[in-house]
Order: C-alpha cells, then sequence, then structure tokens
C-alpha cells in the first residue's frame, strides 16, 4: 500500500510538473510579440537590440497595404503592434483602436525630426503619441531610361497611349486617386462629390491602359527588368533595387510633386505585451536600425542621427535630403483623407469597369 501511495504520489508530481512545463511553453508563445508590418519590415535586422534581449521574442504578421492592415484589425484581429502610414492614424483611432504611446519611454524620441513627432493627428497630449514615427518616402514613377525616352516629369506619363498595356499603378487609395486628384485639378485630401466625379473620371481615362493595379511591388520590379512594363507608379525601394541590379530605370521628379508619406508604430488598444512592445520600438530607432533602413530600402529614417551615419555622397545617389523638410518643399505630403470611405469605393467601381 506504501508503495502503491508513493508511486500515485509520483504519478501526481509528475502531471503536475507536465502541466507545468505546457503552461510555460504557452505563457512563452503568448509572450511574443504580435508585430503587423509591410512585407519586407519584418527583417530581423531593423531590430537587432530587441533580439538581442528577447532572441526569438517576436512573430510578425504581413499586411499588403495600411487599408488591408485596419479592414483586418477592425474584424477583431489583435496584435500588440501594427505599421500604418500617418494619413490613417485618425481612422483607426476613430475606431478605438490604439492606446496612447508615452515618449517618456522612447529614448530616442528626442532625434525625430520634428516635421514627423509634431504632425497634429499623432499628438494624444500629456506627453504622448498614437504613433511614433520611424519612415518616410516617396511615390513616383519608375520607369526605363532605355524603353521610354526622355518623358516629360509629369504624372501624365502614366496617361500615355502609346504606352498602353505597359504600366501599372498602385492599388491603394492614397496613391493612384490622389495623383489623379492633382492632374484633375482637385485637393485630393478633401473634395466635394463633383470633384470626385473628376477624378473617377480621370481615372477612367487611365483604367483601359493599365497592365494592372497592385501593391506587389517584387512583381512590379521584375516585369520593369523584364521589358514587360516600361513605367509603374512604385516606392523608392524598388528604384534603389533596380539600380543595384544595373537595370536602366529612372524616379521621376513630376513636375506635379512626388507623394511623400510618413509611416510608424502603433499601439493596440488591447496590447498583450506593452513592455515588449516598447522595447521592439526603441529598437527600431535605433541610428544602425535607421541605417539599414536608408541603404537598402532608400527610404528614409525619422531620425536624424541616421542620417548622420550616412554619408553624403550615398544619400545623393538614393535622391535622399538629409532633413525631410527640404523635401516636402516640393513634393505633396499624404495626410489624412477626408473622403477615404468614398473614394475607397469609388476606386473600386472604377477598377471593375465602372
Amino acid at each position: 500500500m506504501a508503495f502503491d501511495l508513493i508511486s500515485g504520489k509520483m504519478a501526481r508530481t509528475g502531471l503536475a510538473a507536465l502541466a507545468l512545463a505546457l503552461s510555460s511553453t504557452v505563457a512563452f508563445a503568448g509572450d511574443k510579440l504580435q508585430y503587423f508590418t509591410w512585407s519586407g519590415y519584418e527583417l530581423p535586422d531593423f531590430n537587432k537590440s530587441f533580439l538581442a534581449a528577447h532572441p526569438d521574442g517576436v512573430e510578425a504578421s504581413i499586411f499588403g497595404d495600411d487599408d488591408d492592415a485596419f479592414t483586418k484589425v477592425k474584424a477583431g484581429f489583435r496584435p500588440d503592434i501594427a505599421h500604418p502610414c500617418y494619413d490613417k492614424v485618425a481612422r483607426w483611432n476613430k475606431e478605438g483602436l490604439l492606446q496612447p504611446i508615452d515618449t517618456k519611454r522612447i529614448k530616442n524620441w528626442d532625434s525625430i525630426f520634428p516635421v514627423f513627432k509634431n504632425l497634429p493627428d499623432l499628438q494624444a497630449g500629456d506627453g504622448k503619441v498614437w504613433m511614433v514615427p520611424w519612415d518616410w518616402g516617396n511615390t513616383s514613377i519608375l520607369y526605363r531610361t532605355d524603353l521610354v525616352k526622355n518623358p516629360e516629369a509629369s504624372w501624365t506619363l502614366l496617361w500615355d497611349k502609346q504606352y498602353a498595356g505597359r504600366m501599372a499603378t498602385i492599388d491603394a487609395v492614397h496613391d493612384t486617386p490622389i495623383v489623379a486628384a492633382l492632374l484633375a485639378g482637385v485637393n485630393p485630401f478633401d473634395m466635394t462629390p463633383e470633384q470626385m466625379d473628376k477624378v473617377a473620371e480621370k481615372l477612367r481615362e487611365q483604367r483601359p491602359l493599365l497592365s494592372n493595379y497592385t501593391t506587389d511591388m517584387t512583381s512590379v520590379e521584375q516585369a520593369l527588368a523584364s521589358g514587360q512594363l516600361v513605367a509603374a507608379m512604385t516606392w523608392n525601394a524598388s528604384a534603389t533595387s533596380l539600380k543595384k541590379q544595373g537595370v536602366p530605370v529612372e524616379f521621376m521628379k513630376p513636375k506635379e510633386g512626388m507623394l511623400t508619406w510618413s509611416c510608424g508604430f502603433v499601439m493596440l488598444k488591447d496590447a498583450k505585451n506593452v513592455d515588449l512592445a516598447y522595447d521592439f520600438i526603441n529598437s527600431r530607432l535605433d541610428a544602425d536600425s535607421g541605417k539599414y533602413l536608408i541603404e537598402s530600402y532608400g527610404y528614409g529614417s525619422s531620425l536624424s542621427s541616421a542620417f548622420a551615419t550616412v554619408p553624403k555622397e550615398e544619400l545623393e545617389k538614393l535622391q535622399l535630403p538629409s532633413d525631410p523638410e527640404v523635401m516636402l518643399k516640393t513634393t505633396i505630403f499624404t495626410g489624412p483623407m477626408k473622403q477615404n470611405d468614398e473614394l475607397a469605393k469609388m476606386f473600386e467601381k472604377v477598377k471593375a469597369g465602372g
């Protein structure tokens, strides 16, 4: 009987140990930071100090664009932090999806360019913000210089009938419709129904000339490299990538203005790993993270300290000024769009042939 009792005790002890091990495994899995971001932004090179402190401490999920991200989060997907762009932050906030981020816990907050950290829709009061700016860049036309000879520096290239079927544009409401509005003489960020009709007409003119609408920049780059496409709306990273491959391309400076955007990190209202989120954001705000972003993708870092580590010649090659305010004097900054939802519905209708 004594043996049976001891055996039973040992069995119960073993089961308890197993349960404890399983619960620890579950807790460890739950302790991974859940990060929701664009493709290419999940790379470990961007957060080395975080991974040094928390090996295997982050799990990334990818979205197509920040409209896609907003839809998924609104529908119930709950990461700890996400990476939308500035023009969408007010929309996320209006839906009650965000919690304020305490800038006192952001170690390099003072190194962020004032033009980004002082954006109005980011301010949450009492030293807190709704988004920590991290990256910025431009949207323009990337074209093959050997296949499109001396084009006018204008967005109208993407409406040029001689290149029908060999052009692509970005499938996002804050890109192609903004350009259509600029060409229609309409304020892209606040328009009347009549003005929106003008934008729709401009988009209808363009639709039959396009190979496709897409956010898949890898496919666009491949098509430009092969000559299947001669011109496409892209971001800086595509120009940087193809030039490194020796493809004869140029990133245009349209007379109407490139589009300039800024994106960053937001913390979800019910984030489970708040301390990890701050560690991650701080790691992303290391100067070497910003340097990697600049040199690898040709995007701008939000940090002046990151720009200080990149040679002037390299910045000139990438067409990046060391002070973003210099660029913003000649570009269109993508801010909140008052008619975003209506414009998105119109854009979908036009793409479908309506």
